[in-house]
């Protein structure tokens, strides 16, 4: 292994640009995307599996059967993790490993998988931060039905105090869903995403359900264990009109329901709001909607997980439009699906999104203004672009310049008021990047999938000094 430079290599840091004290320093990983190992220590298949093993639906035929290798290679890559002082590492647990077919006991051997692994990040002084579901469906649940079916609320509850019970002595930091707009609406909307379906009533319907499953989570183990910090983490988007013209502005309130107010109103509100109810009108009249429902959804939090990315720029209709990539396509938003997204000319990375760091001041100010208060963390925040090994290193400027400005606008927003704690860099490694396989890397360390040699990019080492400083270079 290839450990972080020198940080006398690095050049000092302007004190003027510090974090609180307590500010908590991370990066993160998803299960499916790095452990490997499918069928290894009882592990069954999940709808990542069944999808990625279905010609044509991920680039190139890649799966996620070997992956990093993170089962088998988890010390070495916690050594990489202390390398690079992370105080904190949010890993999600593989459903099907813990639990095979979505219900049922647990499997003792996932669970001691998971019991390794903690025991190994408090061992070298690292805030293990765990997310139940990162899209690893048991493939059982979804052949029953899969989350547009009520039934799957219950058994992800069931699911989420059965790892609780195993691992709450140990672990403090809880998420239950990662990104849930993701499975809902391009698992089950645009089917670009597993398990690969495609209607609009049934992408409503999983949001909800995956809402409501996150609310009996929380019931669950906080009851028994109510000084757990406990959250959900959701992708949001600042959702800007094209021009300000009455079209134009529409498309972007629609849109801003189905990204962002969609999640946002039921957790922190406990209601949906009217106009999106109303967009959706033809789409689902909401019956899958049960009295008390809401009040499950809406149990109060103590921390929110912002992932960031990117910005939508949208607008009003218009006749022969192109077709828009995977995460833009009208399947993807039920009843908008005429809404126009556009680009800017802004710089894009490898995924093509473009970059707008000041986006992310924008969602972390609504939200602390127009939501009730919640200590925030920004759970995901990263970029993919093309890395080479040159001499056996991996410089990654673009990534390094990435990681700047969005921590400088993490920065911005805790000084205007905004009560953000920490931040976790995606991602630790190359990973698998579902639908794209292996092709796109958004890692701070470099994988080469052949032989798992794991090399820290500049990035990473980069992001080490930043760390140990608690601060970022004057510009």
């Amino acid at each position: 292994m290839t450990k972080p430079a020198d940080p006398q290599t690095i050049p000092l840091l302007d004190e003027r640009v510090t974090f609180p004290p307590d500010f908590l320093w991370g990066a993160a990983t998803a299960a499916f995307q790095i452990e490997g190992a499918a069928a290894e220590g009882g592990r069954t298949p999940s709808i990542w599996d069944t999808f990625s093993r279905t010609p044509g639906k991920v680039l190139h035929g890649h799966t996620g059967d070997v992956a990093c290798d993170h089962y088998h290679r988890f010390r070495d890559d916690v050594r990489l993790m202390a390398d690079l002082g992370l105080k904190s590492y949010r890993f999600s647990v593989a459903w099907p490993r813990v639990q095979p077919g979505g219900s049922g006991p647990a499997n003792q051997e996932g669970l001691d998988f998971y019991r390794r692994l903690v025991d190994e990040l408090l061992e070298n002084e690292i805030e293990p931060w765990l997310t139940l579901y990162h899209w690893d469906l048991p493939q059982p649940l979804e052949d029953a039905g899969g989350w547009p079916v009520r039934d799957t609320a219950a058994r992800f509850a069931d699911y989420a105090a059965l790892t609780h019970a195993a691992l709450g002595d140990r672990v403090r930091y809880w998420t239950t869903l990662n990104e849930p707009w993701c499975s809902a609406f391009l698992g089950y909307g645009s089917g670009a995403h597993a398990p690969g379906r495609s209607d609009g009533g049934d992408a409503v319907r999983a949001a909800h359900h995956l809402m409501l499953g996150h609310g009996l989570a929380v019931q669950a183990i906080r009851a028994a264990r109510p000084d757990h910090d406990l959250g959900v983490t959701v992708n949001l988007y600042p959702v800007t009109p094209q021009t300000d013209t009455p079209g134009d502005l529409d498309a972007a309130r629609r849109i801003d329901g189905l990204a962002n107010r969609i999640f946002l109103d039921p957790i922190l509100r406990g209601e949906y709001p009217a106009d999106l109810i109303e967009d959706l009108r033809d789409v689902t009249g909401f019956e899958h909607v049960h009295d008390g429902d809401l009040a499950v959804i809406g149990t109060p939090l103590s921390v929110l997980g912002i992932n960031y990315y990117s910005r939508h720029v949208v607008a009003a209709p218009v006749e022969g439009a192109e077709p828009e990539p995977y995460w833009r396509a009208p399947s993807s938003w039920p009843g908008s699906e005429d809404v126009r997204f556009v680009t800017r000319g802004y710089p894009v990375t490898d995924m093509d999104w473009e970059i707008d760091a000041p986006g992310l001041v924008e969602i972390l100010r609504r939200v602390h203004d127009e939501y009730p208060e919640v200590p925030l963390y920004v759970t995901e925040n990263g970029s993919a672009f093309v890395d080479r090994v040159v001499d056996g290193r991996v410089d990654d400027p673009e990534r390094l310049a990435y990681f700047d400005a969005h921590l400088r606008a993490c920065h911005e927003a805790i000084e205007a008021g905004v009560p953000l704690r920490g931040y976790f860099a995606w991602s630790l490694m190359d990973n698998f990047e579902w639908a794209w396989g292996y092709t796109k890397r958004f890692g701070m360390i470099h994988v080469d999938y052949d032989s798992q040699l794991r090399i820290p990019k500049s990035s990473a080492r980069w992001y080490a000094e930043v760390i140990r400083r608690n601060g970022l270079a004057a510009q």
